[in-house]
């Protein structure tokens, strides 16, 4: 219970942090070259024009993965529901006298946490990035406006830094100013990233040869279309892209590994029948993980009607 007490504590205490930060501090003002072929680009609009608009985009990334990860421990805990190796002596999870905590409830809260925590510290840096670097868009040249003529840019181009050298929508003007690292890349790698991994843990090759790499391989490829979206909308540049695709893509990875640790402690979905060839070589593996898990045990205390885990 204190774990999850800690991460709804971490969890507000990100949003508010976040809705503070964002409306506080404007970002950097970058100068520019007049008439610069790479900030010429078209205007595409608010957000809500693009073919990947945020309502879709949070809505996916909040979402799918609650669905995801309650249906397969769900699926798990079914199919284990009869053996005796279901979850091994994490049956239950008694807290003093008054809580009943099933082990799959338990487990799915923790790996969602883990999720939360790790989205919003990606968005939290990203939004950083943005504010500090203040990188400008493909479109800012078309959003700002500048009068060339003032800016005695009609024979030659030369550096802008002036403030005051847009005439435009101040709106679009901010907007088109934070363009590095690029958030939506970031946010769907991340989500995609943490659900691969946690889909080949968890299911691997024992749902089916091409199940977990299937749907990994479905995720990351959506998205990768999601940045190169963003490219192709005049939204972002490549490096901007790239750059948020490293942030999500390390966030999540260094979650799995050093936070979730493979998610080792689950119990795998059982062997298909197509895979009667590879039976020894998964028996094997079901073994060692077994033997990994019977290493976390929950043992009586001297207090009755409570329980304590050893790790």
């Amino acid at each position: 219970m204190l774990y999850f007490q800690v991460v709804i504590l971490a969890a507000a205490m990100m949003l508010v942090y976040y809705c503070e930060f964002t409306d506080t501090f404007s970002p950097a003002q970058q100068g520019f070259i007049c008439k610069d072929p790479t900030l010429t680009k078209p205007d595409p609009g608010p957000e809500q024009d693009s073919r990947i608009q945020p309502v879709i985009l949070y809505s996916v990334v909040g979402g799918l993965p609650v669905v995801l990860i309650s249906g397969v421990e769900v699926v798990i805990f079914l199919l284990h529901y009869n053996s005796n190796k279901l979850y091994d002596q994490e049956k239950i999870v008694i807290m003093g006298d008054c809580c009943y905590v099933n082990p799959m409830v338990r487990r799915t809260f923790r790996f969602l946490g883990v999720y939360v925590f790790g989205l919003f510290a990606t968005d939290i840096f990203v939004n950083a990035g943005q504010l500090v670097t203040g990188s400008l868009a493909p479109y800012f040249l078309s959003v700002c406006q500048p009068n060339y003529t003032a800016l005695s840019c009609q024979d030659t181009a030369h550096f802008v830094n002036q403030s005051d050298a847009c005439t435009g929508v101040p709106d679009d003007i901010m907007r088109a100013r934070k363009a590095f690292p690029c958030k939506e890349a970031a946010l769907s790698l991340y989500t995609a990233v943490y659900l691969a991994m946690y889909v080949m843990s968890c299911v691997g090759s024992t749902g089916g040869r091409l199940t977990g790499p299937f749907l990994s391989f479905s995720l990351v490829s959506l998205a990768l279309l999601t940045g190169i979206n963003r490219v192709a909308e005049y939204r972002n540049h490549w490096s901007d892209v790239i750059a948020g695709q490293a942030i999500g893509g390390a966030s999540a990875a260094f979650l799995v590994v050093f936070v979730v640790q493979y998610f080792r402690k689950r119990p795998v979905i059982p062997q298909s029948p197509s895979d009667t060839g590879t039976a020894n070589t998964d028996e094997a593996s079901l073994q060692m993980n077994h033997t990994m898990v019977t290493s976390n045990k929950y043992i009586v205390t001297q207090s009755p009607g409570s329980f304590s885990e050893v790790t």
